[in-house]
Parts: C-alpha cells; structure tokens; sequence
C-alpha cells in the first residue's frame, strides 16, 4: 500500500451524512486525522463555493482560530459550505496540500485536485471520480460490530426486517400519509410471513411520521427509534442483523448504505421523484439493488454495493504521485 505523508484534515458542516461520507474517505487514507465543523457567515455561506474573497473572515471569530496553519497535506470536504475552505486550502497552501471534495460543488471541479461527485450528479472531468452512490464505512466488519452492540436482535423473529425513515425535501413530500400507507404495506407483510420490524427515525423524519409508527407497530416485534430518547441509536446494528431494508426513497446515503449492506433493499415511491434522484433509483434498479416494496423476494441476490475502499485507494495513488513530485522539487 502507498505510504502517504503529513496529515489529514476532514472538513463539514453539521450535517451527519457530510460527516459519514467525508470521515469514510478519510479512514482509508490512514492518515492522522482532524476533523473541523466549519459554518461560514452571509454572504459567504450563500455562496459557497464561489465567493472566496476575503474567505478567511467568512468564519465566526471562535471557528477562526480552528482554520489555521500549518495547513495539512490532504484535505477531504463534503457539502457546499466546506468545498469553500478545501478551495481555499488549496491557494492558502501554496498547492502543497492535496485537496479533495464530495459531491458536485456547482462550479469548475478543477478548483480542487480530485472532486469525488455519484454519477447522477453527471459532472465530468479528468479530476473527477464517479462512485455509483454515497460513500460510508458499511463492509464486513463494521457490520459485525454493529450485531455485537446489539445482540438483543438475534432474538427477534425472522425476517428482521430494518425500516430507515428519512424526511421531506425538495420535491419529495414525506408526510403523515406517506407514513400511513408504508406503515400499512408494511404491517400486512408482517401479518402474511411474521418477523419482526427494525424502524429507525433520522435527524429529517418529522414527528407526524413516527408518531404513525409509533401507533401503528404497537404489539408489533421489533422497535421504534427516532432520536436519544429512545436510547442509544441502534443503527449499526439494525443493518447488521436485518434480513431485509425497506429505506424511504429521499435519502441517497441511506440508499447507498442499505445497498451495502448485501440484504434485500426495497423502496415505497408514490409520486415522481425529482430528476437527479430519479437517475440514482433508476441506476440502483438495473443494477438489481434496489426494488419496489415487496418485490426484493423474487429477484436474485447481488453483492453488496461497497465503493469506498475503491475510491480511496485511487485517491491514494493521486496524491503519493504529487507528493513525490513535490519531493523531487
């Protein structure tokens, strides 16, 4: 394995599945690792990425100090707010620190050394790579960890199966309705084949949906969690011992990390989905990853949709060539 140098700087915002994405790269590059959660001001925060002047005072006074040097060697970011500072880095640095982005930052990718954007955001570029879905740390062993914190599961009646709830967004309105009739389809299987039910909230699921849930899987096997005062967040281990993943269709790192998981996915859509989510569906449908509520039973089996490991190890090759061109300067 390439021997890289110097450390590595994760940046984000708050969002989890920023965070997931960037810091599952990062992990691979085996590196050490700091990870900052930066939040520019307006006007840059509305902007970002393209306003860049005068960035450094984009940040509030008490993140400032956190974005100093000496700058790293390797930058990763994920979100419109951090491809800000990766821009930066790369200028700030004088080109010595290799800087990376997730996801399509909306203007030139080639501002950063390597942009890493899914293919239905169709951006191209000889610095772009193309993962198929989000990337996240679902392989093997982080699924055997997740069954080990939860051992509880292995008595619940088969199938297991793990619902993941996401919430509204931009063209997609998952509501109280949406939660009924999922519920519904839902429970009807469940009274046809028995098994148990695994439904998880996350940070977007509105409190109209669980409230659904929360009447409808009374009596029902399995659990309800929408947040810590159901207790620790169980998800590890819900994608560790599930038999089958029924995943709402707003949420492409949730897709991308049901896919990987190598159980069964299926999906309840009940109205168009927006252009460049429709592309996502449709690429996991012919791939045979991804089916319509209750129709996974009849397709064959496919291995599991695991891409980080691919990524990072081109990323690696990338940067070990500029840091032994940097050397040899």
């Amino acid at each position: 394995m390439l021997k890289l140098q110097g450390e590595c700087w994760v940046i984000t915002d708050h969002a989890a599945g920023n965070q997931r994405q960037a810091l599952a790269l990062a992990e691979h590059l085996q590196l050490p690792l700091r990870h900052l959660v930066l939040q520019p001001r307006a006007p840059w925060s509305w902007l970002a990425p393209r306003l860049e002047l005068g960035g450094r005072l984009a940040l509030p006074i008490q993140q400032r100090r956190l974005f100093t040097p000496p700058w790293p060697a390797v930058a990763i970011g994920c979100g419109r707010a951090a491809a800000l500072f990766t821009r930066m880095l790369r200028r700030l640095s004088d080109g010595q620190c290799y800087t990376v982005q997730i996801l399509n930052p909306r203007i030139d990718p080639a501002r950063w050394d390597t942009v890493i954007a899914p293919r239905h955001d169709q951006l191209d570029g000889p610095n772009v790579l193309r993962p198929l879905g989000s990337l996240n740390s679902v392989d093997d062993e982080w699924l055997a960890d997740g069954r080990e914190s939860c051992p509880r599961f292995a008595e619940l009646p088969q199938p297991r199966v793990g619902v993941l709830l996401g919430g509204p967004r931009q063209g997609i309105a998952l509501n109280a309705d949406y939660a009924h009739r999922l519920a519904a389809r839902l429970l009807e299987r469940q009274h046809r084949e028995g098994g148990s039910l695994l439904v998880l909230g996350s940070r977007r699921t509105s409190p109209a949906l669980v409230d659904v849930f929360r009447q409808a899987l009374r009596g029902v096997p399995g659990l309800l969690w929408a947040g810590p005062d159901d207790g620790r967040n169980p998800y590890p281990g819900v994608l560790g011992w599930a038999d089958r993943l029924v995943v709402t269709p707003d949420s492409v790192n949730m897709l991308s990390e049901a896919c990987a998981v190598g159980c069964p996915v299926e999906t309840l859509v009940t109205a168009p989905l927006p252009a460049k989510l429709a592309r996502f569906h449709q690429s996991l449908r012919e791939a045979g990853r991804l089916h319509d509520l209750g129709d996974a039973a009849s397709a064959p089996p496919v291995p599991p949709l695991r891409e980080t490991a691919a990524i990072a190890a081109a990323l690696r090759e990338r940067i070990a060539r500029q840091q032994a061109a940097q050397l040899a300067d």
